[in-house]
């Protein structure tokens, strides 16, 4: 499910503290933040893990569950985005988001090592990309960049957090 328009009429539950009620929520209601670089990451010169924050801009609650999805943007065309292969890290449980409230995902990359261009340990070219296309369950694809630098990767491929209420570090 990469999007879609049709809004959601708004839950008359949606201030209960378990999200009781509330609809998935969708791509008109959420905003992704740009990623900021984790406090904890893997040893190297690359990304080496972001944390990405997804916020409900609607009036009404609505859930999130699940994990993101992760691609290199493809320089202005979808067609070219590069998927990275995403191992699942954690149990995803439905996340109520009030109105304003934020969910946020952990994405640890494959880092790269050295300085100047650069090295993957396993012997591949890095990868570096200006932005990244978040796919949030139900709630359609997102552009991002990172607030400071670009993505730089090896091996395409990432480790992601369930969305969660608490920031991960």
């Amino acid at each position: 499910a990469s999007g879609g328009s049709g809004g959601t009429a708004p839950s008359p539950s949606a201030s209960a503290p378990g999200g009781g009620g509330a609809k998935p929520c969708t791509i008109d209601e959420v905003k992704v933040s740009d990623a900021e670089q984790a406090a904890v990451r893997p040893p190297g010169t690359g990304t080496g893990a972001a944390i990405v924050s997804v916020t409900n801009t609607s009036k009404h609650a609505c859930t999130l569950n699940g994990f993101p999805t992760v691609a290199g943007a493809g320089n202005g065309s979808p067609g070219k985005n590069v998927p990275l292969a995403v191992t699942q890290s954690g149990k995803a449980s439905a996340v109520p988001l009030a109105p304003g409230a934020r969910a946020w995902t952990k994405l640890t990359f494959v880092n790269v090592q050295g300085e100047a261009d650069g090295y993957c340990v396993s012997g591949a070219t890095p990868a570096s990309f200006p932005t990244m296309v978040i796919g949030v369950p139900g709630a359609g694809s997102h552009q991002i960049a990172m607030t400071d630098g670009v993505f730089a990767e090896c091996d395409n491929k990432a480790t992601v957090t369930a969305f969660s209420a608490v920031k991960p570090t």
